[in-house]
């Protein structure tokens, strides 16, 4: 289904109204999004990176804390935690999910000198990760819990969206989305009003009022007003394109054979963001798919303990199952605008694998 006439139309509101940044689209955007999400709060930022960041920094984090991730996730938690000045540390993930576990979490908290300030549970590839189970290892530690929802917007677990378990929450509206601006953009979502406000005071700059700065970690994040237009045309459609994905995934799960099996299964706590794919030889099931006209690409290459940041070194740690899993796993096309025919094809080539 075609949304340009809508979208069209929303942008020329926005040109029409001269309002451009924390407008009207922008404070009704951020009503609609905490309606969505289930949570009291949807705070409005430039982009899913500084989402994460200002999250970090509304529970606490600040120069030298611990903040655990995994490294599996494109170096986005990390990217956030270093602009805090904080030092990212790592979990491994469960090999059959490729997310943070309870089992994994244990394991790096009880390996570290002392309590970490903060965790980052991803979402990863559109499926949730076992949220509850996180946030009450969370709980028990006493340590603030984030969960990143950038890839997993709509996701539901136990009657509820993912983005309401834990202390805070943030997302993006990066174009390849599921919930995709045609710019930059994100968000934070939490039922914290400190949290909610300390994130509206560092989005603008650490103002208590007009010009007048006294809050720490203050920036420029800010919606623009044509992005919150257009996302506000697109939150409608997400439940159904979502599903729409999840139908696609389906098809691609009826291809695994030995030698190749597909991440995930289509159920209501996975929005089929990615459809990755595990091989034993993945260089030449790649090379198959792709000699089939069908583009292929890995998320992500590279673990984050294994980058070469250039102001941080990552502790040495073992990641077994996410090291594995960097030189495993490829991932081909799932878009809700993908025709039957297009399915079929890339289905066909992963029986072929």
């Amino acid at each position: 289904m075609s949304i340009r006439a809508e979208i069209d139309a929303a942008i020329s509101r926005v040109v029409s109204s001269g309002w451009f940044v924390l407008g009207p689209e922008h404070d009704a955007l951020e009503s609609e999004l905490a309606t969505y999400v289930g949570v009291k709060h949807a705070v409005n930022v430039g982009n899913g990176t500084d989402a994460l960041e200002l999250a970090l920094a509304a529970v606490g984090v600040t120069r030298g804390s611990m903040v655990v991730t995994v490294a599996n996730a494109g170096a986005y938690t990390s990217t956030a935690a270093l602009l805090l000045g904080a030092v990212p540390v790592y979990c491994d993930v469960d090999p059959q999910t490729l997310l943070m576990s309870v089992e994994t979490l244990e394991a790096t908290l009880s390996s570290l000198p002392e309590k970490p300030q903060a965790i980052v549970v991803t979402h990863l590839y559109g499926a949730l990760a076992p949220i509850q189970d996180l946030v009450a290892l969370a709980r028990k530690h006493e340590i603030a819990i984030i969960e990143d929802c950038a890839q997993s917007l709509g996701a539901t677990t136990g009657g509820r969206k993912g983005g309401s378990f834990a202390d805070i929450s943030t997302t993006s509206f990066y174009p390849t989305k599921n919930l995709g601006a045609l710019g930059d953009g994100g968000a934070v979502f939490t039922n914290c009003d400190e949290f909610a406000e300390a994130v509206h005071r560092m989005r603008q700059y650490g103002w208590a009022s007009k010009y007048s700065i006294e809050y720490s970690h203050g920036k420029n994040s800010r919606l623009d007003e044509m992005q919150a237009a257009i996302l506000r045309v697109k939150l409608p459609l997400l439940d159904a394109q979502n599903e729409r994905r999840r139908q696609i995934h389906s098809h691609y799960e009826g291809a695994a054979h030995e030698g190749v099996r597909i991440l995930n299964t289509s159920n209501e706590a996975f929005i089929g963001h990615l459809a990755v794919v595990f091989s034993d030889d993945r260089n030449r099931s790649r090379a198959v798919v792709e000699e089939a006209g069908i583009k292929t690409e890995v998320h992500y290459p590279i673990p984050d303990h294994q980058q070469h940041f250039p102001e941080f070194t990552p502790a040495k740690v073992s990641l077994p199952v996410t090291e594995w899993a960097s030189r495993s796993i490829f991932s081909v096309p799932l878009f809700p605008e993908l025709t039957q025919t297009e399915v079929d094809r890339v289905t066909e080539a992963l029986s072929n694998c």
